[in-house]
């Protein structure tokens, strides 16, 4: 590979060119940037495919702008993973190869596998609900049939069907009454048709008589007024079904007008409870049906599933994987060395800076106290002259009394001798106040 294409991997891969000394460590880190390439096409091919499941399929523009940014996410993860060394910043002196690096951070690995198991869940559920489409609909047209009947079992559609019920009831008790008239009055014609033949037998001399002809009182005369009093009574019996039926009209009208309401509110809200059921065909519909396909049929539909989400768990924590099987390699303890000597010179430096900043402290300190000393000494001499001027200048001048005695005086005063001695002739006439003496 040449030189230029393979530090670009290793630029990818998030670690230093300049300390990849070594063809092993050359290969493990180009690698390494070839999976986070292939990693990041393929998370954003995932991310754009969870959106598009996500939104039924509707093919969103935005999921081309989900799909880089949940992949640039993750990919920044592993380079920031892959590009770490544990670098031990203890016993900085030591040139012992195990106070190179630290232990690994264990949790830094586990966040990852973790981050790819999820990563590998979201990107695994578009690609088993479209390899197993027909399932997961037949699943579906199930569950709706269910909900279907659930519903018009439990809500207001069992109401209405149970009303119209209660009205079907009504209705065939009022048919039933007139029903039984009706039936009753079929029964007495028949009877008389029966009665009525055995009198024109009798009358023929086939009944029980034997006579023929149909005398007044005889036995086919009594069959004639019993068959005709039937044909009577089922007359009356057809007038009274008459009747009642006229009294049932405007019940039979109101329950039908009842039932026809019903029936149209029944077809309407079935009508909306189809809509509302087929509309529950989302990305949470579905994803429902193939966990039911996972754990009702394992080896059928959960071990694919569970061998797709393993192998992009492998894809993911590959350049991970590598990291970790390959810590304490070459490239890490030449970032290690250059770090540590880097820190060990700035410890050095600042101890330096440390040392001089305290020579400097102790060299003003002393400066200081000279100078103290100096002053307090030239103090001194000035006093010492001042003292030797005024004892020349008291032997030398004739001073008045009053002068010597301000001069004797153990007290402050206001005014200095020199003053009194430049104004020589108010002096001599001007005593101290007691306030002044003080």
């Amino acid at each position: 590979m040449p030189k230029g294409r393979r530090d670009v991997l290793l630029r990818v891969a998030n670690v230093n060119p300049a300390s990849v000394s070594t063809h092993t460590d050359r290969v493990l880190y180009s690698a390494i940037g070839i999976f986070i390439v292939l990693y990041f096409v393929y998370a954003t091919l995932g991310g754009a495919a969870f959106i598009d499941a996500g939104s039924n399929y509707e093919h969103p523009w935005y999921r081309w702008l989900v799909g880089p940014l949940v992949a640039a996410g993750v990919v920044a993860y592993d380079r920031a993973v892959v590009g770490r060394v544990a670098i031990s910043y203890d016993n900085l002196d030591s040139t012992d190869p195990k106070h190179l690096l630290k232990k690994p951070t264990i949790w830094l690995y586990v966040g990852r596998l973790g981050l790819a198991l999820l990563f590998a869940v979201l990107i695994t559920e578009p690609l088993m609900l479209a390899r197993y489409q027909g399932e997961i609909d037949a699943r579906l047209n199930e569950v709706h049939n269910q909900q279907l009947s659930r519903i018009d079992r439990d809500g207001v559609v069992g109401a209405w069907t149970a009303r119209l019920g209660q009205l079907d009831r009504e209705t065939a008790g009022d048919d039933a009454a007139v029903r039984g008239l009706n039936d009753t009055a079929a029964q007495k014609r028949e009877d008389a048709r029966r009665l009525y033949q055995q009198a024109v037998d009798d009358s023929a001399g086939d009944g029980v008589t034997r006579a023929a002809g149909c005398p007044s009182g005889g036995s086919c005369d009594q069959l004639v007024k019993r068959s005709r009093a039937l044909d009577d009574e089922a007359t009356a019996l057809d007038v009274r079904a008459g009747r009642l039926l006229d009294t049932q009209r405007a019940a039979r009208e109101a329950r039908a007008d009842e039932k026809a309401d019903l029936t149209r509110q029944i077809n309407e809200q079935r009508e909306a409870n189809e809509k509302a059921v087929e509309a529950d065909a989302g990305f949470g519909a579905r994803t429902a049906a193939m966990w039911h396909l996972v754990t009702s049929d394992f080896w059928g539909v959960g071990v694919f599933y569970l061998g797709i989400t393993l192998l992009l768990v492998a894809l993911d924590c590959a350049a991970v994987g590598l990291k970790f099987a390959s810590r304490g390699n070459g490239y890490e303890r030449n970032e290690a060395r250059l770090a540590r000597r880097r820190e060990h010179e700035a410890t050095l430096i600042h101890e330096r800076e440390i040392q001089d900043a305290r020579t400097y402290g102790a060299a003003m300190a002393r400066v200081v106290a000279d100078g103290i000393e100096t002053a307090s000494h030239d103090e001194d001499v000035l006093h010492d002259s001042a003292e030797r001027a005024s004892a020349v200048l008291r032997t030398s001048v004739v001073v008045p009394p009053e002068i010597r005695e301000l001069t004797a005086h153990p007290g402050r005063h206001h005014r200095s001798v020199h003053a009194e001695l430049l104004h020589g002739h108010r002096a001599r006439h001007h005593r101290p106040t007691p306030a002044e003496t003080e």
